[in-house]
């Protein structure tokens, strides 16, 4: 798992591996914050800590979108299966099948790439 370190020899890691590793990382735990911040605000039952405990949660939401962010800006693969799949409207599961090619009972229809691939490379800039 990334929260274990490197999984490889560091010293064999080129810096932008070592960067990406730092900002998977580091979206995890901002992810983990915002699960135990928001099980904490269901279980407040003082008004006002209950607004404080939301808030801080809603930090850790930020902080998790800026690290997705660098992943988008850094990696044609994070930059494509985001456009794929944030901001659409129907069945999740029912978009990601209509885009390898299948069709579920669900899914609205969506245009498909020309050639029948993402033609997605490599992970790195």
């Amino acid at each position: 798992m990334a929260h274990e370190g490197f999984h490889e020899d560091p010293n064999q890691l080129s810096n932008f591996a070592k960067d990406y590793h730092r900002i998977i990382q580091s979206t995890m735990e901002e992810l983990e914050a915002v699960d135990w911040y928001n099980q904490r605000a269901e279980c407040a039952t003082d008004p006002e800590a209950k607004a404080i405990i939301e808030h801080n949660r809603d930090e850790e939401i930020e902080h998790a979108c800026m690290g997705i962010e660098w992943l988008r800006k850094n990696s044609p693969v994070w930059d494509a299966m985001l456009r794929e799949f944030l901001f659409k409207e129907g069945s999740i599961v029912g978009n990601e099948n209509a885009m390898a090619g299948e069709e579920s009972a669900d899914a609205e229809p969506q245009e498909s790439p020309k050639s029948g691939t993402l033609n997605i490379g490599n992970n790195k800039k």
